[in-house]
């Protein structure tokens, strides 16, 4: 309009009502660039879905909307294919009562994979239920009631005792040296009901992440590979990879803010949980 019938920038913007600043409005970083970035964090992370790239956007710098990300999210064809869940029957459930704190309840659950020649291999996964830091993951062959036992006691010297544990009736679950050695350490040990694994939510939430995030993403050719690609995945999970249900902070941040704020013993107050999704400078 302005070359064409030499009208001024001020005229122009008032007939087609655009603000002037809109007009002059230069972005300073191009989709280009950021489409670029959202395609390599989603290669490194394919079982991403756009909140998570979102929250790891956000802490590279990007000043980003996440409905523009979810827009060059469906745009570049990223979205993570959902699998089909059978219908279950809805009935009344008694809730769950969450932990207090830090180190109250852990829950632990067995995986199974296979190397590329065929053999299989076992994966002991630890969690704790508040702060949803994986505070064991124990690779091998077989592992026994006296494996499990010695993974649990490297926990306890890094994270300290446990109140509680939450398990399925497995057979090394349930064996009576693990009862005898729950005894002597004064931790309760809690069965959950006989097919009933939602019991265990903390377990199999976090079993799902393994096998989508770790599992399904490597080939295993021998146990010390799968070790060290395992002992990788844990450090990233527990510092590196944003939790959603903990404000996209990692584990470890969301358990160092609950110190900073006082509640080492006590139920999460929103000034935890607020100070545990901003980054250390924000902090």
């Amino acid at each position: 309009m302005v070359r064409s019938f030499e009208l001024s920038e001020r005229q122009a913007c008032r007939l087609v009502c655009q603000s002037r600043s809109v007009f002059h409005y230069r972005p300073r970083r191009t989709s280009h660039e950021l489409a670029r970035r959202l395609e390599e964090l989603a290669a490194e992370r394919p079982r991403f879905g756009y909140r998570r790239l979102h929250a790891l956007l956000v802490r590279e710098g990007w000043s980003v909307n996440h409905k523009r990300i979810l827009r060059l999210y469906q745009d570049l064809g990223l979205q993570v294919r959902r699998k089909k869940r059978k219908q279950a029957a809805r009935a009344s459930r008694k809730p769950k009562v969450a932990p207090s704190r830090r180190g109250e309840s852990w829950s632990m659950d067995f995986m199974s994979d296979a190397f590329t020649d065929g053999r299989s291999f076992r994966l002991l996964d630890v969690v704790d239920d508040l702060t949803r830091e994986a505070v064991r993951m124990e690779v091998g062959i077989s592992l026994t009631a006296s494996r499990v036992i010695r993974a649990l006691e490297a926990a306890i010297e890094e994270y300290g005792k446990p109140r509680r544990i939450t398990m399925d009736n497995g057979p090394e679950f349930t064996s009576r040296a693990l009862d005898e050695w729950a005894y002597r350490q004064g931790i309760e040990l809690h069965f959950i009901r006989p097919g009933k694994p939602t019991e265990n939510a903390y377990a199999e939430s976090f079993n799902g992440r393994v096998r989508e995030e770790c599992l399904d993403q490597h080939c295993f050719g021998s146990l010390e590979e799968a070790r060290a690609i395992v002992g990788s995945w844990r450090e990233d999970y527990n510092r590196v990879r944003p939790h959603g249900s903990l404000g996209n902070a990692t584990p470890e941040e969301f358990a160092a803010a609950l110190e900073e704020e006082g509640y080492p013993s006590s139920s999460p107050g929103a000034g935890a949980i607020q100070s545990a999704t901003l980054n250390p400078q924000q902090r």
